[in-house]
């Protein structure tokens, strides 16, 4: 209950989560760790997200940590 209050407390006051899914790697919000060549995405696409990342009213806190799609 504590947790849920404090998420949302710091959610009201500019939490975001950055957003992984389906899109291009941008190393200003993400952390490449790691590449492989995956048939069916596109080329500098994020594959797999191994830890969230947060931006704190539009500055990185963390930057999330991702696998990236190299051909």
């Amino acid at each position: 209950m504590v947790l849920n209050q404090l998420i949302t407390t710091l959610m009201n006051e500019g939490l975001e989560e950055v957003e992984c899914e389906n899109i291009e790697f941008d190393p200003q919000f993400h952390h490449g760790v790691a590449v492989e060549d995956v048939e069916g995405i596109e080329d500098n696409h994020i594959i797999e997200v191994y830890q969230k990342g947060y931006k704190f009213k539009d500055k990185v806190i963390r930057p999330a940590m991702v696998k990236i799609c190299k051909k």
